[in-house]
């Protein structure tokens, strides 16, 4: 198998990983603190991002040779910029189209996960220096 196809399935499984914390912690926030549905996408993606940087830096992109903190700022960027994509799409599934806060939480995820979080980690937050 490929490099790229194992770093690929590296960050899939953090994402997941991440995922699943963030669902429970999204969940909780819903349904037992009665927080509104966008407000505890943004708690719970805030939270789930830190699982995630700490997998994503030290597994799946081995990327230890940059400095935490040129990695951090980057990594909040995107993470505030997915956080917004998926608490606006969750909004409007949820709030204005009245769907299962869960299933568009799935689908929302689904969709910033791949086409918007991973590329931005892999080629601009966790991109190796090119030595």
């Amino acid at each position: 198998m490929s490099s790229r196809v194992v770093t690929f399935l590296k960050a899939q499984l953090s994402a997941f990983l991440g995922g699943l914390f963030d669902f429970g912690v999204y969940s909780a926030c819903y349904k037992l603190l009665h927080i509104s549905a966008p407000f505890s996408n943004a708690i719970s993606g805030s939270l789930g991002a830190v699982v995630n940087f700490l997998i994503n830096r030290y597994w799946s992109f081995g990327s230890t040779q940059n400095s935490v903190g040129s990695q951090l700022w980057k990594f909040v960027i995107v993470v505030s910029g997915s956080i917004l994509l998926k608490s606006t799409g969750i909004h409007f599934l949820v709030d204005v189209y009245r769907f299962n806060f869960l299933f568009s939480k799935l689908l929302v995820e689904l969709l910033v996960s791949l086409g918007f979080n991973y590329t931005l980690q892999r080629f601009w937050v966790f991109k190796a220096n090119k030595q």
